[in-house]
């Protein structure tokens, strides 16, 4: 494989040997990235000189000592992210000139590792997108097919890296933000389990306390990736660590076989290409192939469409919690007129956005009786497969959202209609781990996702590493 779509780990391997240096890695990214980036538009903001100076620190260290698991990796990050003198805007052109007055955390924690970072990637207006696109930076193209969108709200992220820019990324996720860019470009990316990553940093104000849903995670070329990027991120911030400590559990599986998976390919709440299900299902027999338990019936045990109810109310919350007053005061006005059975999708938006203190905590019992009945299925199911969105990469749609459709096998579903899937993991906290599984008939990437128990990050992860083994599905555009 090419220098630059090797993972992260064997590059950093390779400069601790001194089979290639650290300029030499980050000179290739950088020549990759003003050679091909015009078209796609993935890497945004540039630190070009800052990384090439990183670079010469760490060839020209007198120690033979490494860094860290990144030991010299040239990486770029999601625009969200701060990074010390650079612009973090959310795509938000009120936010043009904010300039980070220091690295965010995980962008600390990733140069203690070893990494520098290249630059900043694309997002959506406000990170709340399946399409990365905004009045600052443009439009991101998938790099299989740039008249399509690589997903969103990390989607500048993982076309960077199916484009061969960068050896890491890192994105965030509340409605899948991390796994559907991994899905429609074809690259590895992790939800973590809530919480076990500070989003310290990730913010465009200084000091927003931890959100609900939203997580930070890693997106890579590699399930081993996953794991360092994981390891390397996690952890409480400084003034916590006192008082706790992260312990996530090894993974107790060490081969396929060694799986229970439940498949879940297809469902009328949210309906997936037929494509999407055989693939889902091909992956189940794949499974069975090697000697894994295999189900493609059995479900956690909840009502999920109460279940999606509860995460529309509490995602409308988080989401549209820095809405202006006057904005505030016109749905406050729509939602007292709404009757209290009435469960359609302009409802909810208006409910969950005005969600008081006193139902929020309501909402919040709710799920947690849907996380105990995710802890029990796990104790029977070691993973749920499923898809993470209804089709492969769509073509750009930048009218108003509430005007976008997607089409499915020919039929019209409403645009967010699919974020059912992505959101089984993020309202009730839970892991999940987007792998490849190969091309579709047009040739576009396609990913499921595999969803563990609370804490089990490292399960779904050597999920992915164990499944990409077997089956070599991960495969990298051919750019011109």
């Amino acid at each position: 494989m090419e220098i630059h779509n090797l993972p992260a780990y064997e590059l950093a391997e390779k400069i601790k040997n001194k089979e290639i240096s650290s300029l030499e890695v980050t000179e290739l990214f950088i020549e990759r990235i003003e050679k091909y980036d015009d078209d796609i538009n993935a890497v945004v903001i540039r630190t070009f000189d800052e990384a090439i100076d990183a670079a010469k620190k760490v060839d020209n260290q007198k120690s033979s000592d490494p860094n860290g698991p990144l030991h010299g990796v040239p990486m770029t990050i999601k625009e969200s992210y701060n990074i010390k003198g650079q612009s973090t805007t959310w795509g938000i052109g009120a936010y043009k000139g904010n300039i980070a007055k220091e690295d965010g955390l995980a962008v600390k924690r990733l140069k203690s590792a070893g990494a520098h970072f290249l630059g900043k990637t694309n997002v959506p207006l406000n990170l709340a997108d399946f399409q990365s696109y905004n009045e600052i930076y443009g439009t991101t193209g998938n790099p299989w097919d740039t008249s399509k969108t690589p997903g969103g709200s990390s989607g500048g992220s993982a076309a960077a890296l199916a484009a061969g820019f960068t050896a890491l990324e890192a994105g965030s996720d509340i409605g899948g933000s991390i796994r559907n860019p991994a899905h429609y470009c074809g690259v590895f990316g992790h939800k973590p389990s809530h919480g076990i990553i500070p989003s310290s940093g990730h913010e465009l104000i200084p000091n927003v306390p931890e959100p609900d849903l939203s997580v930070c995670g890693p997106l890579a070329k590699s399930a081993k990736d996953l794991e360092i990027a994981l390891d390397v991120m996690s952890g409480p911030m400084e003034r916590r660590a006192k008082g706790w400590q992260l312990n996530l559990p090894e993974s107790s599986r060490m081969s396929l076989k060694d799986f229970k998976v439940a498949v879940w390919c297809n469902d009328e709440l949210a309906p997936v290409s037929s494509e999407i299900a055989e693939r889902c299902e091909e992956v189940g027999r794949n499974l069975s192939s090697v000697g894994a338990k295999v189900s493609f019936s059995d479900r956690p045990e909840h009502d999920f469409l109460k279940a999606e109810i509860n995460y529309q109310l509490l995602l409308q919350s988080v989401m549209q919690s820095g809405m202006s007053e006057e904005e505030f005061k016109k749905v406050e006005e729509i939602a007292s007129k709404l009757e209290p059975n009435d469960n359609s999708v302009d409802a909810l938006l208006a409910k969950g956005t005005v969600l008081s203190h006193r139902n929020w905590i309501r909402q919040n019992y709710a799920r947690e009786q849907i996380k105990i009945s995710w802890a029990k299925f796990f104790k029977e199911w070691d993973l749920l497969i499923c898809p993470q969105l209804a089709t492969t990469a769509i073509k750009h749609d930048h009218r108003k959202i509430s005007e976008r459709t997607i089409k499915v096998d020919n039929q019209d579903q409403r645009y967010f209609q699919q974020i059912f899937w992505p959101g089984l993991a993020v309202n009730a906290h839970l892991p999940s781990t987007v792998f490849p599984t190969g091309l579709s008939k047009e040739g576009m990437p396609i990913g499921l996702q595999a969803i563990g128990g609370a804490y089990e990050d490292k399960t779904t992860i050597k999920f992915a590493e164990l499944y990409e083994e077997e089956f070599k599905a991960f495969e990298v555009p051919n750019l011109k």
